[in-house]
């Protein structure tokens, strides 16, 4: 114990500190490594070798004489302890053979230094941890110049630290230290508990004599003092009865029994300065009589107390008998009132002026980064448990949330709301899907834009008409050119006919012309549909669409006129509903940002207690957020009844059933020209696909056409020089130009003779005719004949016949196949259709809809091309033959 008095002069002002529990050297390092390397691994051992040095120092600057600087002392004890929290969940020490029992902890008592403590444990570490920071608390407190107004200000800081420690102590260590026989009393429960009795009256004290220096009223002074008196006289009651009765020195019951003495007479003394004041003379006789008497107790028993305490104890007694003498003249001459017992007074009032510093923050450890790695089974078990038990509260709560939110939705739908009231202010819109509908269909063209495409489509059937009409010119002039010199030269123009060589070229031009005509139906039909519909469609042409929609209007008459207040009600009554939906959103928003902070891992590996009782104190932190949960659904539920009766009211004044069917008739109409606008649109899309894809294949007829015309003009030609010759007498002929009277090269390749034959040739001419059986001129030959599993024979070649003179050669047909699938092979690529094609499939290949009905396609075929339908179509390689409009 030390004492110490204030340098002032002020002889109450004297005061005590607790010295330091003393230790033994002890290697905390070796052991814990060891275990670290045994269960866990080396190299974990390793990583963790800054952390067992640093445990190691601590305990060793533990062990060292007291810091010269009280306050590195206490920052030294406060990570001591927490690093010892760390180890304590991490590291087993107990005599167990599976444990670490290698480590005995050994302490003195700080009152009595030749009893001391030893156990293997680390409970008893930790309690004595906390008892000498307490002890350096105390000493902090006492160590300020409490002469000054701020000196004793940061002496009671010190002294409610001091008892905070105390406190601390006595509820998480002091039980688990004592357990065993080898125990030491100033770590028990009740020394603890008188310790942070004795520093509270200290605070209290210093708190007291600043009281008196600014200069407060007597009746704040005098139960401020009391409170001085009431902790030094608990701190006392704990010193006098088992087991401290026989612990303490008999100074340190003396100076606990003067002071408590001391402010309790210091507090009639000043509660009887406040009577003199009004003049309640007969209890301020009462309460001076008592004051003095408890000095006159006290006094009896002085010894080992403090010279500085007795002369305030005289000190103060006079002044009560002063006052005292006073009071008494006074009430004999003036008041004649009669006095009362003391024993039949009431206690004197008292007020606290401290309270013990809450050490949870200051010694937590679950904050440090120490073996942070190590996590024990039980630990990562219980934190497994613990997650479980949030996650389900959070779960259930989310369910909550979203189940109201939903019955809002439905609630509100089934009401009409707010659509309702947006419909009144000109507000309203379609439902989401139908808008979107109607969206697609406007960005389309909508059905303005039909008759633009409907105009594509004659327009392109103009064209291919166009086409075969060219077609059609070209081989009949080249036919009537053929007839004309058949009958001029007659037997000597041994030519074959054009109608026998351009007879499957004639059938699929005639198809052709078949699919143009059913395509023409098809189009009057889709265009009579357009005629039909388009008042349907119009709808879909008003911009914006909700100007299409039935208005709610305001009833023309009105008996009451309260429309405005039920309207009003009502949208106040929604806006506290969205109030509730945002808080909602935002409790939500809480419970997933706590649940995203809740770490309570560290809490686990530094806490000694109940693991059940940590789970129940972090999870009632959650339970404000359900609270609100549960109001906020009431609340929402209330709040629905109180629409619902407010929305019948609104129904029945805006007439709002009528408004609704009408609102639905027209939504049915809307729904009804979309479904006719897409298909209308679909068929036109068919035609404009079927146009292009046929005037592919014609366009590419009408280049086997061209060649054809041009291969019998040159063969014309040299059969026109050859009959001349003939007819002058001119014995010669060309063999090869013989040959190419029956043979037609392939298309894009001209008939010309070789410049060698084009002379005089010396040998014996050759005749115009080939017997069968002797091979054609290389150069010269037919294909072979046509099968399905051959390409197609070029439509101008003679079939073969037996006995011709055209004997078909092996060579094959001049013109490559086209691809197989759709009847006209696609735009990127003009090419013959293959031989076994149906030119009598549907005019609209693929086409399934109304108005191009025709047999599906023929099996064996293939899908059609991709295509892309033009914007403002122009037929490609078309010459003059399409004429824009």
């Amino acid at each position: 114990m030390a004492s110490s008095a204030s340098t002032s002069g002020t002889a109450t002002n004297v005061m005590l500190a607790i010295f330091e529990k003393k230790t033994t050297q002890i290697d905390l390092y070796r052991p814990l490594r060891n275990y670290i390397a045994f269960n866990y691994s080396e190299r974990e051992a390793q990583n963790l070798e800054d952390d067992l040095q640093t445990v190691k120092q601590l305990r060793s600057d533990l062990e060292r004489q007291p810091d010269p600087s009280l306050t590195t002392r206490r920052d030294l004890l406060q990570n001591y302890y927490k690093a010892l929290c760390l180890v304590e969940t991490r590291f087993p020490i107990s005599p167990d053979k599976d444990h670490i029992n290698s480590i005995t902890f050994v302490w003195h008592d700080a009152f009595k230094n030749k009893q001391k403590a030893s156990q293997q444990n680390i409970h008893l570490e930790k309690a004595a941890v906390l008892f000498n920071l307490g002890a350096v608390y105390s000493q902090i407190g006492l160590s300020y110049d409490r002469a000054t107004v701020d000196g004793r200000r940061l002496a009671s800081h010190a002294f409610i630290a001091s008892a905070g420690a105390f406190a601390f102590l006595r509820d998480n260590a002091a039980t688990k230290a004592s357990i065993g026989t080898s125990t030491t009393v100033d770590l028990s429960v009740e020394c603890a508990g008188m310790l942070e009795r004795l520093m509270l009256a200290q605070a209290q004290e210093c708190v007291f004599e600043n009281t008196i220096a600014k200069g407060s009223t007597p009746g704040v002074c005098a139960k401020i003092s009391r409170q001085v008196g009431l902790y030094y006289e608990e701190a006392l009651a704990a010193c006098n009865v088992p087991p401290l009765n026989q612990h303490f020195d008999r100074a340190w019951i003396s100076h606990m029994q003067l002071k408590a003495a001391l402010f309790y007479a210091e507090a009639c003394y000043r509660y009887g300065l406040e009577l003199h004041e009004k003049e309640e003379i007969a209890e301020e006789i009462a309460r001076l009589k008592s004051g003095i008497s408890a000095l006159s107790e006290a006094k009896k028993s002085t010894k080992g107390a403090a010279a500085q305490i007795l002369d305030a104890i005289s000190k103060l007694e006079a002044n009560l008998n002063r006052n005292l003498e006073r009071a008494v003249k006074e009430n004999d001459r003036v008041y004649l009132m009669r006095v009362p017992s003391p024993s039949s007074l009431p206690p004197l009032p008292a007020f606290s002026m401290v309270k013990p510093l809450a050490m949870n923050e200051v010694l937590d450890a679950s904050k440090e980064k120490m073996f942070a790695s190590l996590v024990p089974d039980s630990s990562a078990k219980n934190l497994s448990r613990y997650t479980e038990m949030v996650d389900d509260i959070i779960r259930t709560q989310a369910e909550k949330l979203q189940q109201a939110s939903e019955l809002t939705r439905v609630r509100l739908k089934e009401m009409d709301l707010p659509e309702s009231i947006l419909a009144l202010e000109g507000n309203f819109t379609l439902p989401t899907d139908l808008k979107e509908d109607v969206e697609a269909v406007q960005i389309s063209g909508a059905p303005a834009g039909l008759e633009a495409e409907l105009q594509q489509l004659r327009d392109l059937r103009r064209v291919n008409q166009e086409i075969l009409i060219h077609i059609e010119e070209l081989l009949q002039k080249e036919a009537r050119e053929d007839a004309q010199f058949k009958s001029q030269f007659g037997a000597r123009w041994t030519r074959p006919q054009s109608s026998t060589l351009t007879k499957n070229l004639q059938d699929r031009l005639n198809r052709f012309a078949a699919n143009l005509k059913q395509a023409a139906d098809s189009d009057a039909r889709i265009e009579r549909s357009v005629r039909e519909h388009l008042a349907l469609m119009s709808i879909l042409d008003r911009r914006p669409i909700e100007s299409a929609l039935p208005t709610l209007a305001r009833p023309i008459m009105s008996l009451d006129a309260n429309e405005d207040a039920i309207l009003g009600a009502l949208k106040q009554s929604l806006r506290q509903l969205e109030t509730l939906g945002a808080q909602r959103a935002g409790l939500e928003d809480m419970l997933k940002e706590m649940k995203r902070k809740d770490d309570i891992l560290p809490k686990l590996m530094t806490s000694t207690g109940s693991y059940e009782d940590l789970f129940r104190k972090e999870i009632s932190k959650y339970d404000h957020i359900c609270e609100d949960i549960a109001q906020n659904i009431e609340a929402q539920e209330q709040l629905l009844l109180q629409i619902q009766a407010q929305n019948d009211e609104f129904a029945a004044i805006f007439n709002l059933e009528d408004y609704k069917a009408s609102r639905e008739k027209c939504y049915k109409q809307i729904q009804a020209a979309i479904a006719k606008f897409r298909e209308i649109k679909d068929n036109i899309n068919e035609g404009l696909k079927f146009y292009v894809t046929l005037q592919d294949a014609i366009t590419n007829v009408k280049q086997q056409c061209s060649d054809f015309v041009m291969t019998r003009n040159i063969q014309c030609q040299e059969m026109i020089e050859d009959v001349h010759k003939q007819m002058a007498g001119l014995n010669f002929q060309d063999a090869k130009s013989v040959g190419t009277y029956n043979s037609y090269p392939s298309v894009g390749h001209q008939a010309q003779r070789p410049v060698s034959q084009q002379q005089t040739d010396p040998r014996p001419q050759t005749p115009y005719y080939h017997p069968p059986e002797q091979p054609a001129m290389a150069g010269y030959a037919h294909p072979p004949p046509y099968s399905s599993t051959q390409q197609m024979p070029s439509p101008y070649v003679l079939p073969p016949q037996t006995g011709s003179p055209y004997a078909p050669s092996q060579a094959g047909s001049p013109y490559p196949p086209p691809q197989a699938g759709s009847p006209y092979p696609p735009p990127q690529a003009q090419q013959q259709p293959p031989a076994n094609h149906d030119y009598g499939q549907p005019a609209y290949p693929g086409w399934r809809g109304p108005y191009y009905n025709s047999h599906a396609q023929q099996a064996g075929s293939h899908p059609r091309p991709p295509y892309t339908i033009p914007g403002q179509y122009r037929p490609p390689q078309q010459g003059g033959y399409y004429k824009q409009q």
